[in-house]
């Protein structure tokens, strides 16, 4: 066996990747010697994978600080990553509202995650599209042009095929894709109108966006219209419809948030939970764009689920409403 010695490129594999570590190295902490040996690889996973037990050091399970010195042998057993494993098939309950050769449009239920990222991995929309539509591997992120929050409910379209997924992005960056949403606000909304307000990333807490003082700010456009008003729990609400001009990320949460406003069941950006609300009171109920081969205009809706229902359900709401 020479100095240094791979066995295996394999990962997941049940044959580890062997290290001798040559008579002249320095002792030092095995979570080092493991990031000099494998380059390649994070010192957070690297770490992880110790934590978890798939490093041993002359036979035994190491630990993070564990001393490693000239002359020991060291396998590693390398784990596949999330992330690696992101775009793979698997069953996930969502509706298909309508589907052509060139689109699909979804009607996803809250508390679907939309693409994989940190912490979703599996068990999101993406996963659903690749178990029902296998073709969609050949398309750049399963064909999703557009997304919806976690917790928001709705619909969004697909496109089935590269040209579909060309032909839609450059509707959304063109403003021409329609986007309607009915949400239960916080407090008394006396009138319609429009929030023009840069969005960011949240200086102060990086999971929230922010029109106050965004990181990065871009051009975000919300239109809201009133729709009647009510009392639960002794607290005003507000129904309103909101169109998208532009497609940030929370982008009607943070706006309504930021016209003090914010969405029932939305504790991220100050809501409450209100009537039983357990989730933001947002709903994608309408979508509209045109076709990408015969440019005919496609529009579809979405009936109100039944948690939004009960919630509404609770609220008091003003004569004629």
């Amino acid at each position: 066996m020479s100095d240094t010695e791979f066995a295996s490129d394999d990962v997941d594999s049940d044959e580890p990747e062997h290290f001798t570590l040559p008579l002249q190295a320095l002792p030092d902490r095995l979570d080092k010697v493991l990031a000099g040996l494998l380059p390649q690889h994070s010192r957070n996973r690297l770490q992880t994978w110790i934590e978890q037990g798939h490093v041993r050091v002359d036979g035994v399970v190491g630990k993070i600080r564990t001393r490693v010195g000239p002359g020991a042998h060291i396998q590693v057993w390398p784990q596949q990553a999330p992330e690696d494993l992101a775009f793979t098939a698997e069953p996930v309950d969502f509706l298909v509202v309508a589907e052509s050769e060139q689109w699909i449009v979804v009607n996803k239920p809250a508390g679907l995650v939309t693409h994989p990222g940190a912490g979703n991995w599996h068990g999101t929309l993406l996963n659903g599209l690749l178990y029902r539509y296998p073709e969609l591997l050949q398309v750049a992120r399963a064909g999703i042009v557009h997304r919806l929050d976690k917790d928001t409910s709705g619909l969004l379209v697909v496109a089935r095929t590269a040209i579909a997924q060309t032909a839609l992005v450059r509707q959304l960056q063109a403003r021409t894709v329609k986007r309607e949403y009915r949400a239960l606000v916080h407090g008394v909304v006396r009138q319609s109108g429009r929030v023009d307000a840069p969005i960011g990333r949240d200086s102060r807490v990086p999971v929230r966006m922010s029109a106050d003082r965004p990181i990065a700010p871009k051009v975000a456009i919300t239109h809201y219209q009133v729709q009647a008003g009510g009392q639960c729990e002794q607290q005003p609400v507000t129904e309103i419809i909101c169109h998208l001009e532009t497609g940030r990320t929370h982008q009607i949460r943070v706006h309504l948030s930021w016209l003090k406003h914010p969405l029932l069941g939305d504790t991220l950006y100050g809501g409450r939970g209100l009537g039983g609300a357990q989730r933001q009171m947002l709903h994608a109920q309408a979508l509209s764009f045109q076709d990408p081969l015969t440019a005919q205009w496609q529009a579809f809706t979405a009936n109100l689920p039944a948690d939004f229902e009960l919630v509404r359900e609770q609220i008091d709401w003003e004569a004629g409403a």
